[in-house]
């Protein structure tokens, strides 16, 4: 894990980051880890809204490996129009993970300055749906196809 952060770190170096946003839970090793490099703190988006959070902001994701909608959420208080975040997560995929959290930045009106994954799957249409907003994202491993049970790496 500490090998993948590295290599985001690397990969935005000179990129104005104050701030390592995740979506729980598969994105907390690598962005603790990450956070722990540049010496940034990490926040986690929630999956379940809890009772007791204030400013809450609130985006819907679709999960394609779950096939249902759910709510994601963080509060304003720890996501704020001075924070320049940087996304990091296990999987890119259909993107829509993504794209709650590009909502949730812009009701805080903090700025997206990069997007970083471990695995992105190529012939899912993520990488491209970041790409038309403008985001720069970068993956350790993109994955071509996953045809006859063999994996395909670009």
């Amino acid at each position: 894990m500490y090998k993948c952060a590295q290599e985001f770190v690397d990969r935005f170096e000179g990129t104005q980051i104050n701030k390592i946003v995740t979506i729980e839970a598969s994105g907390i090793a690598p962005a603790i880890m990450v956070g722990f490099i540049m010496h940034l703190p990490v926040v986690f988006i929630k999956k379940k809204q809890p009772k007791t959070m204030d400013n809450m902001l609130t985006a819907t994701v679709y999960s394609f490996t779950k096939d249902r909608e759910y709510t994601v959420c963080i509060s304003n208080d720890f996501l704020t129009m001075k924070d320049h975040v940087l996304f990091i997560d296990d999987f890119l995929a259909n993107g829509n993970a993504s794209l709650g959290v590009v909502d949730l930045c812009k009701q805080a009106g903090a700025t997206i300055e990069g997007m970083g994954f471990i695995i992105e799957k190529a012939f899912q249409n993520g990488g491209k749906v970041l790409e038309e907003l403008g985001i720069r994202h970068e993956s350790l491993a993109v994955v071509k196809s996953l045809e006859n049970c063999q994996i395909e790496l670009m």
